[in-house]
């Protein structure tokens, strides 16, 4: 009995031992170990939603210059880029073959004057004789036709006469806006032909400090682009610079490339410096929808702390802290104003040493940033993560560096150094 009870005792000692290492094992972990919370101070910021496109940079208005008449270019008055006025000469076609058909219209013109006048003469003879009873029927109705196409003779001649001045005018190629030669088709000694289509000659815009961005807009963003809507804007050109815009014209007719089907959507582009030419390729940003208000990022509202940290929390909440001169944090903070039906969202506030949970109302999010409507005060620290992490000393003292650190880590440095604050605070801390 006595080498039993012996052992027994031996036994529990062992146990005793063994239990006392596996504890003072913990603890020294746990002292090796610290809190790491890291908050994002609430300030204000502006969340937006928005469509993508690429589009081209046009004029808002371009005139094609060209000429109704055939011949040969005589004298160009015009060059690339130069800016002209409405009515100014831009160039000129020989004239010589339309000088002389108006000299022949001129004198088929006086021909037909003239024998309108002797069959007019001839008319009147003719009916007072017949009147008098001194020609006949026959000849009066001869006379009375020929005096009736003299006078149709008369009326081509003139239209004749008219059509071939026209045509001498067309020489003259004037400007009929105010504007910019975009492109010059055409050299001095190079003939023109007219006989089936108006050949281009000048290519001219209206105004290049007021330009506009033919974006093609993708059929599954179309439904969100609406009138007015702001836009912003790059160029190849300039790739520091983001140029403003506002949506103009949503076009109907679809456009459809390699089974892809777009909209064109017409975008006003002010372009006082001059800097954006016609034909560049614009990188569009449609501001669909925007909201400025307080604002989290969005991983404060998935963060949920864990039993440990609660329990750490707890320990905190039961010694007087100095921001609440003794007294206890509340554990909630005040309720935001909710419509009926409607759930708040929970995040967590910290306040000196301790998080608490507290309901908000959310509004729009752009995926990094949401609107908090209600809930939370500007300058309020919402909770993004909290985690323990091996504290410097023991950092020092029993690591490893060829051995991979705790996890997390990393990630935690990374975090706790990148920007991106909202306005009117600071960045995750």
């Amino acid at each position: 009995m006595k080498k039993k009870t012996i052992k027994w005792i031996v036994a529990l000692i062992i146990i005793a031992v063994v239990l006392g290492v596996v504890f003072f094992i913990k603890g020294a972990k746990s002292a090796n170990k610290e809190l790491v919370i890291r908050t994002h101070v609430v300030g204000s910021y502006t969340v937006e939603n928005t469509v993508t496109a690429t589009g081209t940079i046009e004029p808002v208005e371009t005139v094609e210059v060209g000429t109704q008449v055939s011949g040969k270019v005589e004298t160009i008055y015009v060059d690339y880029n130069s800016v002209v006025k409405k009515g100014d000469l831009l160039a000129e076609l020989d004239k010589l073959t339309l000088n002389e058909s108006v000299s022949r219209a001129q004198a088929n013109l006086t021909s037909s004057e003239s024998q309108l006048k002797y069959a007019k003469l001839t008319y009147e003879r003719t009916k007072q004789l017949y009147e008098a009873n001194a020609a006949t029927l026959a000849d009066y109705e001869a006379a009375q036709n020929t005096y009736t196409q003299a006078q149709m003779s008369m009326k081509n001649a003139k239209a004749q006469y008219d059509q071939a001045k026209v045509d001498l005018g067309y020489a003259d190629i004037f400007s009929p806006i105010d504007g910019v030669v975009l492109d010059r088709a055409v050299e001095v000694g190079q003939t023109v032909a007219a006989s089936f289509s108006t050949p281009t000659l000048f290519t001219l815009a209206n105004d290049l400090t007021r330009m506009q961005v033919e974006a093609n807009v993708d059929e599954a963003d179309i439904g969100q682009v609406k009138l007015n809507q702001r836009v912003t804007f790059t160029v190849d050109a300039y790739p520091e610079d983001v140029f403003n815009g506002t949506v103009n014209q949503i076009r109907m007719k679809p456009t459809t490339t390699s089974n892809v089907v777009t909209y064109t959507v017409i975008i006003d582009a002010p372009n006082p410096d001059l800097k954006l030419f016609p034909g560049m390729t614009a990188s569009v940003t449609i501001v669909t929808e925007e909201e400025t208000g307080l604002a989290a990022p969005a991983e404060a509202f998935s963060f949920t702390p864990s039993e440990q940290i609660m329990k750490e929390m707890m320990k905190n909440a039961e010694r007087p802290s100095d921001n609440n001169m003794g007294r206890p944090e509340p554990p909630f903070g005040g309720k935001p104003e909710m419509r009926q039906g409607e759930r708040p969202t929970m995040i967590w506030i910290k306040k000196g040493s301790n998080i608490m949970p507290r309901p908000v109302k959310t509004g729009m999010s752009d995926g990094a940033y949401k609107i908090i409507e209600n809930g939370v005060n500007e300058g309020d620290s919402v909770v993004l993560s909290a985690q323990y992490v091996v504290k410097e000393a023991a950092k020092k003292t029993g690591e490893n560096p060829f051995m991979p650190g705790p996890p997390g880590r990393n990630r935690n440095n990374k975090n706790n150094n990148r920007g991106g604050a909202p306005q009117g605070g600071p960045g995750p801390r």
